[in-house]
Parts: structure tokens; C-alpha cells; sequence
């Protein structure tokens, strides 16, 4: 079965590069069609991702997880920013160029239920790209297909089935086959297991394991389920309103977080003992809107760290300690005080020009 996954030679130590991701949805009028605002839905993102490891992120629903992944793989324009897979830039490919890369960079989606067409049998939901693709030839498709369910432990008698026949840990297994059929590279694995029950999640979770570990796979694994992100996962980011505030391996994450946001995000994780003393931090209001995000750090508004350059400046990506890094004023070094403390003393020197007008 190795034959389905060829490794091209080690050119970098990073598969996936992120930088400064933006993907804006624009608002329009109802009346004559314009652009009135943005939903800022990610907002500036960077991260890498090492060859053969995983990545978790994780955040609240609606700070752009789901999106993020999309746009890396160019299932939606970006607004600017750069994706590289490989060193290549995937934005400045045009349309034959990307259809030759797009067996390298796959997808499982979050539904099992509503991705897999209702009108295509097995066998043909998994096969259908590698024939549009010319992964093999027409006379080893078959057992072709036959192979790669087995690998992911579907029997080959399942091919003439259609999904409604199909559990839900069954489906998820039949969408993993189909992206691992065009032999990829990278998978973003967009909270695959959120519909499943928690047996089913330990096996679709292992099987991801085992894939990656005998094809060498890289996965983004987006997720809401901490648990589960910090058993799969070698590095974690972590976003709130379409922005990375951390970023670090998973030991060193879940041993010491850093941004309040995170701190209170772990928190929520259950501990399976009756007698442990949990101290939760519960977050005041609700999630502010991405198309009008307040001003300077966007979690300023629920974070009981706040003080007032948090109301003003955003804080700026740095690296706290080796391999961490963090969005946050408290950990703000001289250089970006001092910044921090500049972009304070403009807004409130615009904002005493306003009044006075």
C-alpha cells in the first residue's frame, strides 16, 4: 500500500507556510449592492506546519478556524496574505497549475452526513477524483479503491452500498478514503469528529493516527474538542475573532498557557476525577461581531487582564519564550511597549480632535 504515497525529498523542514492570512467577507447594501463593511472572518494569520506532524486549532465557534482552513486550500479567495505548500504559492497558480496540485492538499469535512453525494455508491464517491485525476491506470482502478477502503477498514463489499446504508463513524471512514485516495500530502481536517459518538471518535482519531504515521501525512486539525486536540496534535494555535493569539508545541501549551483567552479556553477541559478542584474562568458577554471588532485587542472587551493599552494598541505577535508565541500586552517586550505606547498617545490625541470638533 505504499505505493499510494510517493514523498517528494525533504526541500524544507516546513510543508505548509502561512502568512499574515486575511479573508474578508464583504457586506453589501441592500439597495445598490455596495461594499458598507467586512466580516473580517481571519484577519491576519501566520503559523507553519512541519512535514509528518499535526497541527490543532482551536477557538470559539465563529473566530475562523473553518475558514482558515478553506482559503489555505483555496476553496475561497483569500483577501491577501500567502500560503505556500511546499514552497509553492498556491494564489499565484493559475487554473491547470492548481488542478495539478490539488490531489496534494485534501480535505475531510465536519458532516459525514451531508458531504458524501446521496446519489453515488461508495466506490465511486472514493474513485471519482482519482479518475478525474489519472492517479492510476483504468485497469488497477478497482483494486485500486479495493485498497485504499481496506486501508482505512472499509470492506470492498461496501462499494456497491450507498451512504444512507452508513453509520456516521462509517461515512466519516468512507470521507477519509476519498481524501486519501489522491495519494496527498496535507489534510485539513475540519472538526472531524464533533458528529460522532466518543467510541467512535477514539477510532476515527487512531485511524488518522495510523494514516500518518504509514503515508507521512500532514494534517491541520481544526476542532472545538481540547481533549482530543492535545492527543492528535504535536503544535496548537489558537484563535479568537479571526486572529492567532498562541502558538506553541502541545506540551508546552497545555502545561502553561499564556493568553488569558487561552487560559480561560482550557479551563472548560474536564478533568474525569470527582475530587479535583477545577478553577474555571468564566468569560463575561458574548463573542463581539468580526464585522465590527473593537478596537486594539479584540478580547479586551471580556478579559479581566485589561488595562488601558489593551482598549487602544494591538498587541503584536512575539515569540515569549522558545517555540511560543503569543498575541498579548502582558507579555509586551521594551520595544513593543514603547509602540504600544505611541499608537495610545495617537488615538487619544485623535480622539481629543474629534471631541473638540
Amino acid at each position: 500500500m505504499q505505493e499510494m504515497n510517493n514523498p517528494t525529498a525533504l526541500r524544507d523542514e516546513y510543508l505548509l507556510e502561512v502568512n499574515n492570512l486575511v479573508k474578508w467577507f464583504p457586506i453589501k447594501s441592500s439597495f445598490f449592492k455596495r461594499t458598507i463593511g467586512n466580516v473580517k472572518a481571519v484577519d491576519g494569520v501566520s503559523f507553519k506546519i512541519r512535514r509528518g506532524e499535526t497541527m490543532g486549532l482551536v477557538g470559539e465557534s465563529g473566530c475562523g478556524k473553518s475558514t482558515c482552513g478553506r482559503t489555505i486550500l483555496r476553496l475561497q479567495e483569500k483577501t491577501s496574505g500567502e500560503v505556500r505548500l511546499d514552497g509553492q504559492d498556491i494564489f499565484a497558480l493559475n487554473k491547470d497549475q492548481l488542478r495539478k496540485l490539488r490531489p496534494r492538499m485534501q480535505i475531510v469535512f465536519q458532516d459525514p452526513y451531508s458531504s458524501l453525494s446521496p446519489r453515488l455508491p461508495i466506490g465511486e464517491i472514493v474513485g471519482e477524483a482519482v479518475r478525474e485525476h489519472d492517479i492510476v491506470p483504468p485497469n488497477e482502478f478497482d483494486d485500486y479503491i479495493t485498497r485504499v477502503m481496506d486501508v482505512c477498514g472499509l470492506p470492498p463489499y461496501y462499494k456497491d452500498r450507498y451512504p444512507h446504508e452508513f453509520s456516521g463513524g462509517q461515512r466519516q471512514r468512507i470521507c477519509i478514503a476519498r481524501a486519501l485516495a489522491l495519494s496527498p500530502d496535507f489534510i485539513v481536517c475540519d472538526e472531524p469528529v464533533s458528529a460522532l459518538d466518543v467510541s467512535i471518535q477514539a477510532q476515527i482519531i487512531n485511524l488518522l493516527k495510523r494514516l500518518q504515521a504509514d503515508f507521512g501525512l500532514t494534517y491541520l486539525f481544526i476542532s472545538h474538542d481540547l481533549s482530543v486536540v492535545e492527543h492528535i496534535s504535536d503544535t496548537v494555535g489558537v484563535m479568537y475573532l479571526g486572529n492567532m493569539v498562541e502558538y506553541a508545541a502541545t506540551e508546552k501549551i497545555f502545561a502553561n498557557p499564556l493568553n488569558p483567552y487561552t487560559q480561560a479556553l482550557f479551563s472548560a477541559i474536564p478533568i474525569p476525577d470527582p475530587d479535583a478542584h477545577i478553577h474555571r474562568i468564566i468569560l463575561e458577554g458574548s463573542i463581539p461581531s468580526p464585522a465590527n471588532p473593537p478596537s486594539g485587542c479584540k478580547f479586551h472587551t471580556r478579559c479581566s487582564h485589561c488595562t488601558e493599552v489593551c482598549k487602544y494598541a494591538p498587541p503584536e505577535w512575539l515569540e515569549v519564550e522558545e517555540g511560543h508565541w503569543c498575541a498579548c500586552h502582558l507579555y509586551d517586550d521594551a520595544d513593543a511597549k514603547a509602540r504600544a505606547d505611541e499608537a495610545v498617545r495617537k488615538a487619544r490625541s485623535g480622539e481629543a480632535a474629534g471631541k473638540a470638533v
